[in-house]
C-alpha cells in the first residue's frame, strides 16, 4: 500500500512556516512582535526590582555594530571593511551594571559594507531601542545613550540632544587634527587621574576637558572629555597619539560628574581596554550571528526574544555570579540538567540529580514566588 504524497515528501519545519507567514505580513508582523517584546519588557522589569537596569532611576542602552561573517552569498551579505565578506548589522543594548548581563533592544540588519559613521542608522537605530523602554525612559536625561567613535557625527549627537527629547549621551569622539593640538595645550595642572571600572586609580592614564572654539557648531551643552594614557603592551601608537601616549576622547552632555567619573563611564575605547563593554559577557557576540542563516528583520526579532529571555531568566531568578553566567556556561549548568517530572496525588515533583547545582532549585523556588501573569 503506497503512502500518500503529502507523507513522502519533506514538511517544511514549522519555524520556518511560521518565519515566512512573519515575513508576508511585512511590517505590521514586525510592530506586532515588537510591540509584545516592550510590554513583556515592562513586566519583567518591575518584578526584577532592585535587580532590574533602571533600579537607580536611570537606563544606559550601548549601541555599537558588529560584523558578522557569512560563507555563502546570503542576502545583502557584501565586502567589510575588513576585507571579510557578510553583514554588518548595528545594535543596541541595555546594560544591566556590574551586577548583571544585559538584554537586546534593536537590531538594525545591514550589509556588510554599511558605514560605522552612519548617522541615519544610528538615529533608526536608537529610536527602535527607545521604543522598546517604558514610556517614561523614552525621552530626557535619565536615559544614557552609549555608543564609541562611530556615533560621533553632528547628524546623531544633534539628534540625542534635540529639545523635546534631551537625552543624555556619551559618545565616542574620533580625534582630529584639531582635537591633538588642543590635547598638546592642556597645561599638566588640568589632567586628573583616571579610575578604573572599580574607583581605583588607574596607573598611567589621566583625563582632562576640552574647550574652546573645538565645540563650535555642536549641540549646546556638549562637553569634549580626553583621556591620555600608556598603551597597553603590543599596541600600536596611531599618529594622532602624542608623546607616546595613546589619546582617546568622547563627547558628553552629563554636568555635576566629576571628570574622572564621566570617564570611567564612558564608552569603550579601542586600544585601550578600558570602558563598558556593551551587553556584557556573551550575550552582545551571540545576538546577530543568526544573520548568516535567515537575514530577515523578522528572524532577528525572533533571535532577540530568545536573547530577552536569557536575559530575564539571571535577572528574575539567578543571584550572585550566576547573574554574570555566560550562555554556554547557562546551558552546561543549567539547562543541560537531566530531571524526571512526576506526577502524584495532585502535585508536581522535578527529581534532579543530586550532583547538579543547587542553583536549579534555588531559580525554581524564586520564580514560583513570583505573581501569576495571568
Amino acid at each position: 500500500m503506497s503512502r500518500p504524497s503529502s507523507a513522502r515528501s519533506s514538511p517544511t519545519p514549522t519555524v520556518s512556516r511560521l518565519i515566512d507567514a512573519l515575513a508576508a505580513s511585512g511590517e505590521k508582523a514586525l510592530q506586532a512582535v515588537r510591540s509584545a517584546r516592550a510590554e513583556v519588557r515592562h513586566r519583567a522589569w518591575s518584578l526584577a526590582g532592585e535587580n532590574a537596569p533602571d533600579a537607580d532611576g536611570q537606563v544606559t542602552v550601548d549601541l555599537d555594530g558588529v560584523l558578522v561573517l557569512a560563507h555563502s552569498d546570503k542576502q545583502d551579505a557584501a565586502a567589510t571593511w575588513k576585507k571579510t565578506h557578510g553583514h554588518h548589522p548595528l545594535t543596541a543594548f541595555v546594560d544591566h551594571g556590574p551586577g548583571g548581563t544585559g538584554e537586546p533592544v534593536a537590531t538594525l540588519l545591514r550589509p556588510g559594507n554599511a558605514g560605522s559613521n552612519t548617522a541615519a542608522d544610528h538615529i533608526t537605530t536608537a529610536q527602535l531601542a527607545l521604543a522598546q523602554l517604558p514610556k517614561r525612559y523614552r525621552r530626557g536625561g535619565q536615559t544614557l545613550i552609549r555608543t564609541d567613535s562611530a556615533g560621533g557625527t553632528h547628524d546623531f549627537v544633534s539628534w540625542l540632544a534635540k529639545r523635546g527629547r534631551w537625552l543624555s549621551y556619551s559618545v565616542g569622539m574620533t580625534v582630529t587634527e584639531a582635537i591633538h593640538e588642543h590635547v598638546l595645550k592642556v597645561p599638566a595642572s588640568a589632567w586628573t587621574p583616571a579610575v578604573e571600572a572599580d574607583g581605583e586609580a588607574r596607573d598611567g592614564a589621566w583625563a582632562a576637558e576640552l574647550t574652546g572654539t573645538l565645540l563650535d557648531g555642536w549641540p549646546k551643552g556638549m562637553r569634549l572629555i580626553v583621556r591620555m594614557e600608556r598603551p597597553h603592551p603590543g599596541a600600536q601608537l596611531r599618529i594622532t597619539d602624542a608623546d607616546g601616549m595613546r589619546i582617546t576622547c568622547f563627547a558628553t552632555n552629563t554636568t555635576g560628574w566629576p571628570i574622572a567619573e564621566l570617564d570611567r563611564a564612558a564608552p569603550p575605547a579601542p586600544g585601550t581596554g578600558r570602558g563598558p563593554d556593551p551587553g556584557r559577557p556573551g550575550h552582545r557576540p551571540a545576538q546577530p550571528a543568526p544573520a548568516r542563516h535567515r537575514p530577515e528583520p523578522v528572524w532577528m526579532e525572533i533571535v532577540q526574544i530568545a536573547l530577552d529571555l536569557l536575559a530575564w531568566m539571571p535577572m528574575l531568578a539567578l543571584t550572585g555570579r550566576a547573574r554574570l553566567w555566560e550562555p554556554r556556561r547557562l546551558r552546561f549548568r543549567l539547562f543541560s540538567a537531566a530531571g524526571q517530572l512526576v506526577t502524584t496525588g495532585r502535585r508536581r515533583i522535578l527529581r534532579l540529580a543530586r550532583h547538579w547545582p543547587g542553583e536549579i532549585t534555588a531559580a525554581l523556588e524564586r520564580l514560583a514566588l513570583l505573581p501569576d501573569p495571568g
